[in-house]
């Protein structure tokens, strides 16, 4: 099973494995400064669950839920 960003717990840290989508929107999260092999943390969600507040390459980056299902990414935390 694939893991996105989407399925992602606060404070979790992740590696950006690929991206399941084409077009602008694939466009527009490479160009955010997301690309296989980027680290990612989960910061905050928003009250209402979106959205996410990441932070990618040194900066926060808002981005909305229906984006992050397209951002698969692996897990860096050791499990217990």
């Amino acid at each position: 099973m694939k893991k996105t960003v989407n399925d992602m717990k606060i404070g979790e840290t992740a590696v950006v494995t690929g991206l399941g989508c084409s077009g602008a929107l694939r466009r527009r999260i490479i160009d955010m400064g997301i690309t296989p092999g980027a680290v990612l943390i989960l910061r905050k969600a928003a009250p209402l669950g979106d959205p996410l507040e990441l932070n990618v390459r040194g900066y926060e980056l808002s981005i909305r839920r229906s984006e992050a299902r397209e951002i698969t990414v692996e897990s860096t935390e050791v499990a217990p």
